[in-house]
């Protein structure tokens, strides 16, 4: 419990600070939504000044900041510059579609990495292990718009197995029939998401995995007669899940932020696209959401996976 509730006040005093960096640095770029030729050009000087009353801004950075951080506090992230609609309402709209694909990806890549990580150190410089390494190399270094790209040629133009692009499809569907049309949309974003996050994975899970079969104790196991199936599940597999719960919560920053260029490839209507097309518009009150939501949901990851930690290894609250 104690461990927990500084987990919270940690969390609280990084939100406090990214808050402060993220306002700043929004606030300080070049050009504003009201200035980046969204509006009306006929409009005169005084009707801007009039507008910008409205949403607060000719008042001081310090006064609009803690007018925001105040609101935030009851979920309250101001109203659209571009749609006028609730900021909240138009980022949890959005939210559960991007959770859903980082949150399938991570499994699907934790899952894949572990077999294919291992195996490629138990079978170490054989044919296996050669493969495993050229895939692990191929997934690390390639970019994932270009990946996007081919996958969107290869399965959506010419094979025609996968949508180019959507969440639905044009006729509406219902009940289970709408999942699996949404699941077959994702499919190609999901995938991609998953080959690129493999490769760093797999070489960090193998090179854990040598070091393991190099070490005195599994030597120790191993001149003892222990079945292969029992030193992995007792002395490979306990000793890798601590270092590879780690990984994962760092690489969550990573996974949410490669949702941007993959949404808005792929057309789907998620926080990722609305980032990217709220920048483009200079629409700050829904780029501070976002940016909130998702150190949050960052931050959150974090605690999750230390927690996690803890319980694979308790002597480490020790």
């Amino acid at each position: 419990m104690k461990t927990t509730l500084k987990k919270l006040f940690y969390i609280l005093t990084m939100l406090f600070i990214i808050s402060i960096v993220s306002f700043l640095a929004i606030h300080s770029a070049p050009n504003s939504f009201f200035g980046a030729g969204a509006l009306n050009p006929n409009m005169t000087k005084e009707a801007i000044a009039k507008l910008q009353a409205v949403y607060g801004l000719d008042k001081t950075l310090l006064q609009q900041y803690l007018d925001w951080i105040l609101n935030i506090v009851t979920f309250n992230f101001g109203v659209s510059f571009v749609s006028g609609q609730d900021v909240s309402s138009e980022i949890f709209k959005r939210l559960p579609v991007t959770l859903s694909m980082n949150i399938i990806s991570l499994v699907v890549v934790f899952v894949l990495s572990l077999y294919l990580g291992v195996k490629s150190a138990l079978l170490y410089e054989k044919k296996t292990d050669y493969l495993i390494r050229q895939l692990s190399l191929v997934s690390f270094s390639m970019p994932s718009f270009y990946l996007a790209l081919l996958f969107i040629i290869l399965f959506a133009l010419k094979l025609e197995w996968f949508p180019i692009a959507g969440l639905h499809s044009v006729e509406p569907k219902e009940g289970f029939a709408n999942f699996l049309d949404m699941a077959w949309h994702l499919s190609l974003p999901i995938g991609v998401m998953i080959f690129v996050g493999l490769g760093s994975m797999i070489i960090y899970i193998r090179s854990l995995t040598l070091e393991i079969l190099k070490s005195d104790y599994y030597y120790f196991a191993l001149s003892r007669g222990i079945e292969k199936k029992e030193l992995l599940f007792l002395y490979i597999l306990p000793n890798l899940l601590p270092p590879i719960v780690t990984l994962l919560g760092l690489s969550l920053p990573g996974l949410i932020g490669g949702s941007v260029i993959l949404e808005s490839l792929f057309g789907i209507e998620g926080m990722g696209q609305l980032f990217f097309m709220s920048a483009l518009s200079r629409d700050y009150p829904i780029i501070m959401g976002i940016l909130m939501i998702t150190a949050f949901l960052t931050l959150l990851g974090n605690m999750l996976a230390d927690l996690i930690l803890l319980k694979l290894n308790p002597y480490m609250q020790k």
